[in-house]
């Protein structure tokens, strides 16, 4: 399911963080960061910058051409939502099981979160905020990056 690749190759950066976004991970009781980001309004709007950004990226848009954007959208809606203390409840593939077989290299999960971060910076997001989700995504590069 290469839609997932993104969900979270976000996370990259290689920042050492706090662990998160497991798909059976519990939600956060503080919905600050979820807050920041403008809820789920202001999630929607970021994806509708991310999504279509990371299918026009030449480093690695061509893994995502055939990815449903609706579908994509929505999931890492539900998935950021989540791990920012939001309400909402992903349901998707965990992301080792979503990158199995896919050999994604630290290079590509890095290009991801230069769109993600693209993307926030013209959403207007604060540099801090920004952080604080890159953080509590980053974990997620364990199970995305496969490939040496």
């Amino acid at each position: 399911m290469k839609q997932l690749f993104i969900a979270l190759a976000m996370a990259t950066l290689g920042l050492a963080a706090v662990p998160a976004l497991a798909q059976s991970a519990a939600p956060m009781h503080n919905d600050t960061l979820y807050q920041a980001l403008g809820a789920k309004p202001g999630l929607e709007a970021l994806m509708d910058v991310f999504v279509p950004a990371l299918k026009a990226d030449s480093r690695i848009g061509a893994q995502f051409k055939d990815t449903n954007a609706k579908y994509l959208q929505e999931q890492l809606v539900d998935q950021i939502c989540m791990v920012s203390g939001g309400p909402c409840a992903y349901k998707g593939a965990d992301m080792k099981a979503a990158h199995a077989g896919m050999e994604i290299n630290k290079a590509q999960f890095n290009a991801l979160v230069e769109v993600l971060q693209g993307a926030m910076d013209a959403r207007g997001i604060p540099f801090t905020t920004q952080n604080q989700l890159l953080a509590r995504l980053a974990p997620m590069h364990r199970d995305v990056i496969t490939a040496k």
